[in-house]
């Protein structure tokens, strides 16, 4: 049974880095860099943006001794706890477990691309008329938010019972 909550751990985290590196590439070879195209009218858009900072851009003017301590060592330290955390808990309800692997598996693709690219690739864009309105994201942004729902999803079945 350990070997197996192990494998799924592992799986889980390799999937949502390789789905976000997959989707990056892609984006990489096949759209121009700073470019914008339409998939549904303005509602849902495809771009090329290489962000510099973290979320929405920020940071991207630290000095770069401050850039690598607040983009790469502190968030490496924060994912490695995390995984200690997932493996040593065994008591993880199944939400959380597999949220705290899409956080993982996120957090590591971001900063994969910070070491590799010095920035990371976003691509997706929603505005739905400014009732909804996202910044330009990518795949790894969107496994660490699932992941965090599916922690409030846990955190919330957890008290109800």
């Amino acid at each position: 049974m350990k070997n197996k909550r192990t494998l799924l751990i592992v799986l889980l985290v390799i999937f949502n880095i390789a789905i976000d590196q997959i989707s990056k590439f892609w984006i990489r070879a096949n759209v121009i860099a700073g470019s914008k195209s339409q998939i549904i009218g303005d509602y849902f858009t495809l771009h090329n943006v290489e962000n510099e900072g973290a979320f929405l851009g920020l940071g991207s003017d630290f000095n770069p001794i401050l850039k690598i301590i607040l983009l790469n060592v502190l968030p490496i330290v924060v994912l490695a706890l995390v995984l200690l955390h997932v493996f040593r808990d065994k008591n993880l309800d199944k939400f959380s477990l597999i949220g705290f692997c899409c956080i993982i598996g996120g957090g590591v693709a971001n900063i994969y691309d910070r070491i590799l690219y010095k920035s990371v690739t976003d691509f997706w864009h929603i505005d739905l008329g400014g009732v909804f309105r996202t910044g330009i994201f990518n795949i790894a942004d969107m496994s660490v938010m699932l992941g965090m729902g599916l922690l409030l999803l846990g955190n919330f079945k957890k008290k109800k019972a």
